[in-house]
């Protein structure tokens, strides 16, 4: 149990580095495990297998999206709590939404697995990739409340700022799905079925080391109550809800490019591709930022150290230009590299070289985004991040790569989505600066008011 809220205290840079490196190698593990999966079936000599797994995997992402949002919301409202020095509502609140987010996950299965044939057949599969993509999901999915569990477990010990725990359930996670692969797929002879179990009980082993860290180590979970949950989910739904929509809106900025990028013929569209890979393992650090500011910032909200809030937005500021610098570079200087592995085509090659070169940079700009969105779920206005992903995955997308793609061709694309990451990333960081200095006035007129009451007036 925790006796003092730990990102009230030390280096905010130190913790931001902290959370946002265990948070990015446990994201660095899950696409890592997903390229294993379609390596191991790609052994198999059967294309089938593998379009069945990309059909089955767009699926999944807005589920455990779904999942994500969830734990954003057990992260921001435990963490608040802890700040507080609340410990017993801390308690509650975890509890509160891990039954809110079995809740969802059940209603969600029961709504989707019926469908998962027609929803398939919707977004393209047919004959037997849909078979397999079918018998796929339909293992897996049953699997999703086993995530919302482990993601909420991972939420509430980040917010404990126990980044080493919360990384241990993906962690784990990964590790058993890459051993079982081979196992179920080979040995067994289940092909895709047996990736699919693989990554079922994958899901299962990170329920366990989640409960671990909450149950055992931290005993973080309050009895269960159905007043006080009934009072929790509007407070928990005003968190995930825009959380939900918020992670939707990536997925809607990445349809719109390569809707563009198809128009300039299939080696664009495999550049595109071929980066779309590479990004989420080079910039995983900053991807993690979302999950690493919210509870630091929770926490010094709950304790009311303002000071050290706006020392957690120039600390992630801080680790974002460097890790930007970093990555960047080493792209650079390893784009030839890449274009060897990939065997890219002649235009290919050219797209990737103009992305290492002139684009990789406007990643600063998106984590600005990433550490804005954060610092407003945590912060009770989770809605401000909600609007500004939409419009960057909107305004900030499609009207620039059309000026763009008018004189400078299928390089406009990327640069037009890099000029609206600037735009919106530096309105982002404005507003959230607003914010907390909102947040701070309103304390502070809060207690002059308290102090100039007379004392039988203040009681």
């Amino acid at each position: 149990m925790p006796k003092q809220a730990k990102f009230t205290q030390g280096s905010t840079l130190k913790h931001i580095v902290t959370m946002s490196f265990t948070g990015a190698l446990g994201l660095m593990i899950m696409f890592l495990v997903d390229l294993v999966d379609m390596l191991f079936l790609s052994m198999l000599d059967e294309r089938e297998a593998v379009a069945a797994v990309g059909f089955a995997s767009a699926i999944m992402f807005f589920t455990i999206s779904l999942c994500i949002a969830v734990s954003i919301a057990a992260a921001a409202m435990v963490s608040r709590a802890i700040g507080s020095g609340d410990i017993e509502l801390a308690k509650r609140r975890a509890v509160n939404v891990l039954a809110y987010g079995i809740l969802f996950s059940t209603v969600l299965v029961y709504l989707v697995w019926p469908n998962i044939p027609h929803i398939l057949l919707y977004i393209g599969a047919y004959g037997r990739t849909l078979d397999l993509a079918t018998d796929y999901l339909q293992i897996v999915m049953l699997g999703l409340p086993a995530v919302m569990i482990g993601m909420i477990g991972s939420g509430i010990m980040r917010a404990l700022g126990d980044a080493r725990r919360a990384m241990y359930a993906t962690l784990v996670g990964g590790i058993v799905n890459a051993v079982l692969d081979p196992i179920l797929i080979f040995l067994f002879r289940l092909d895709v079925q047996g990736a699919a179990l693989a990554s079922l009980i994958a899901r299962f082993s990170m329920v366990a080391v989640s409960y671990y860290g909450v149950v055992h180590v931290h005993k973080m979970l309050g009895e269960f109550d159905l007043m006080d949950f009934f009072k929790d989910v509007r407070p928990i739904s005003y968190i995930a809800l825009p959380a939900m929509l918020t992670n939707v809106c990536t997925p809607l900025a990445n349809v719109i490019v390569m809707e563009y990028a198809s128009s300039y013929g299939d080696d664009v569209v495999a550049a595109v591709a071929i980066v779309g890979r590479v990004i989420p393992v080079v910039f995983g650090g900053l991807f993690a930022l979302t999950s690493a500011v919210g509870p630091i910032l929770g926490q010094n909200y709950g304790a009311r150290r303002f000071d050290r809030m706006h020392n957690t937005i120039s600390s992630a500021v801080t680790y974002s230009f460097s890790y930007t610098a970093v990555v960047c570079l080493c792209l650079f200087w390893s784009k030839e590299w890449l274009i060897v592995m990939f065997s890219a085509s002649k235009e290919t090659a050219e797209m990737i070289r103009f992305f290492a070169t002139y684009i990789s940079f406007s990643f600063l700009f998106q984590s600005l985004m990433f550490i804005a969105i954060a610092a407003f779920n945590s912060l009770g206005k989770p809605f401000n991040g909600t609007m500004l992903n939409f419009c960057r995955a909107t305004l900030g997308t499609w009207p620039l790569i059309f000026f763009f793609t008018l004189f400078m061709d299928a390089k406009g694309v990327w640069m037009g989505q890099a000029v609206g990451s600037i735009i919106f990333g530096s309105i982002a960081l404005v507003m959230v600066r607003r914010f907390i200095n909102e947040l701070e006035s309103k304390e502070v007129n809060e207690i002059e008011l308290k102090e100039s009451l007379p004392y039988d007036d203040v009681a």
